[in-house]
């Protein structure tokens, strides 16, 4: 996870507290485990009894439609804020015990924390450092990390003169500098042209076979139809829909149509689905997921 900031705290009226959970035991074979999760901002319930649970070792595709509540749980589950109830899990620790979680998960948040100012490289080495990662270690990643994502020739040009697409590879090489155990991505090709996309989808195809945990948000259906094992819908704070991507598309069959997008306007009983985007580059309307808008 990239340094973390200080946690909100916002548990809404202050009526609720956060949970903590009953169960004596952990599932080793889970990387993520919810149990009634809530968040709430002010009067705005971001979300809503939330129960998840994500086995290790899989690619998971996170949907919903804007303001959901997909980038509140991602911030829920990489502990950079707190619930307002409810409990969680996170390969096996308590989301309140923060630094173990933080050692072991990678956070891509959707807008790349980078300190624009440095170099590729100093921005990776400055997250090394972070991170306590052996100046000898750390520069065998980093150099191999560039060279997978393309940026080496660039590594030491300042970060103010990237592309989109540049910062967005340098932003998840940062997120999984450590070597994570789950890594957690909120919109990771949102924006990026095709060729760097297609980079990105297949450094997480290699994460995955590797037995990294991943669990992502998009709103490219093509991205989580081609990705994930298994896929969840989010809607109005809610899980309302799970599954595998192809038993989620039966679910939403409509006479001879048979998509996750079908499945996705079928599970949320919205036609107009802001956000969502078909894999043509269609899209209705820019994410605005915040952790105020869940």
């Amino acid at each position: 996870m990239d340094r973390p900031s200080e946690t909100d705290g916002e548990t809404g009226s202050g009526s609720e507290t956060p949970i903590a959970s009953s169960r004596g035991d952990t599932d080793d074979s889970l990387a993520i485990e919810t149990d009634g999760l809530r968040k709430v901002y002010g009067e705005t319930v971001a979300v809503e009894g939330l129960d998840l649970t994500v086995p290790r070792g899989v690619a998971y595709a996170f949907l919903g439609p804007n303001g959901s509540g997909k980038t509140t749980t991602m911030r829920l589950l990489t502990t950079l804020t707190r619930p307002t109830a409810g409990s969680a899990r996170v390969l096996g620790v308590d989301i309140a015990n923060r630094n173990p979680i933080a050692r072991r998960v990678g956070y891509l948040p959707e807008e790349s924390p980078l300190f624009v100012e440095l170099t590729g490289r100093e921005m990776l080495t400055y997250v090394a450092d972070l991170r306590d990662i052996p100046t000898h270690e750390a520069d065998d990643r980093i150099a191999t990390l560039l060279d997978r994502f393309g940026l080496s020739s660039r590594a030491d040009d300042r970060i103010e003169s990237y592309s989109k697409g540049m910062r967005q590879k340098l932003a998840l090489v940062q997120s999984m500098l450590h070597d994570p155990e789950l890594l957690v991505l909120d919109e990771p090709t949102a924006g990026l042209d095709p060729r760097a996309t297609r980079t990105i989808e297949d450094v997480i195809v290699e994460l995955a076979d590797r037995g990294v945990t991943i669990f992502l948000s998009t709103h490219v259906l093509s991205v989580a139809d081609e990705l994930a094992d298994i896929v969840g819908v989010i809607h109005d704070g809610r899980l309302v829909a799970e599954g595998d991507p192809a038993s989620l598309e039966r679910r939403g069959q409509r006479g001879d149509e048979r998509s996750l997008e079908a499945a996705f306007l079928s599970v949320t009983g919205d036609e107009n689905a802001d956000g969502w985007n078909d894999g043509s580059g269609a899209k209705t309307g820019e994410s605005t997921d915040s952790p105020g808008e869940g």
